[in-house]
């Protein structure tokens, strides 16, 4: 069984964040969990909808499960952007250790009602929900997060939604997208100050590839504690999928593969430093 901790507090409380990677098989979660235990890091390992075409919710749960015992890191296993209640629950009975909800395009009373439902799921199970609140949308084409139109939250909102949910997390929207943006994202930090101000749960910030990294420190400091970074790791592995196949190396796809596991591990390294996770576990 995977540990059932609630990193975010602890991450929140000391002033760090706890970077949340996608992964889709043994080899991408292997590979973040190897990173971790060299910086002696807390990490996510999550997977949603957009990944689920490959590995149903068992077989990925079942896959950390047996590979995360070899790192000694405090390790949580989260469905992301979960689109239905069924879905919910049927990772819920498969193991994960976080669940996310994301009804953020519904009506309020919709959403609200809904993670309720999805609350009072996870709560025999132990296991943290997160909610979202203002629609985050996607800075490209092909990013299966999201959709071309974004909705800011509104922090009176977010406070309300809090208390009415009973959601461990929030996943907020204050300029951020999910892939890979075309130019700098511009954050509003303001907003983001007064969401923490109306609220007491840890903030996540989806869409974290690309984000400049002073704004990031400032972030956390305004109560984000976890980032999910997608778009970067896949960005790594195509490209060194294709710099093989075009040069034709490693037409064999388990070596291709093994070459491209590498490319993954400094964007890994990357990300758990500069949320100052790297030391935490």
């Amino acid at each position: 069984m995977l540990p059932k901790s609630n990193l975010l507090k602890k991450a929140m409380a000391d002033g760090y964040a706890v970077p949340s990677f996608c992964v889709w098989n043994a080899e991408t979660a292997i590979t973040v969990l190897g990173v971790a235990a060299d910086l002696r890091a807390p990490v996510i390992l999550m997977n949603g909808p957009g990944e689920f075409c490959s590995l149903a919710p068992a077989d990925l749960a079942a896959i950390v499960r047996d590979v995360y015992v070899r790192f000694e890191v405090p390790v949580a296993l989260h469905l992301d952007h979960g689109d239905t209640i069924d879905r919910v629950e049927e990772c819920l009975r498969a193991g994960y250790t976080s669940v996310m909800l994301d009804f953020s395009t519904r009506p309020y009373a919709e959403n609200v009602a809904a993670m309720r439902e999805v609350v009072a799921l996870a709560r025999p199970y132990d296991v943290p929900v997160e909610g979202e609140l203002g629609h985050i949308g996607q800075a490209d084409a092909v990013t299966p997060e999201g959709d071309g139109e974004s909705t800011l939250t509104d922090p009176a909102e977010a406070g309300r939604f809090v208390r009415e949910t009973g959601v461990d997390a929030l996943a907020v929207s204050i300029g951020n997208a999910h892939g890979r943006y075309p130019k700098l994202p511009a954050l509003d930090l303001e907003r983001l100050e007064e969401i923490r101000s109306a609220t007491s749960v840890p903030l996540v910030l989806h869409g974290g590839s690309g984000t400049p990294e002073e704004e990031l420190q400032r972030m956390i400091s305004l109560g984000i504690a976890k980032v999910n970074v997608a778009t970067e790791l896949v960005t790594a592995l195509r490209g060194s999928l294709l710099e093989q196949w075009q040069n034709g190396r490693n037409l064999w796809i388990p070596t291709a593969q093994a070459e491209a596991m590498t490319a993954m591990v400094p964007v890994v390294e990357k990300w758990i430093r500069c949320t100052g996770a790297a030391g935490r576990a």
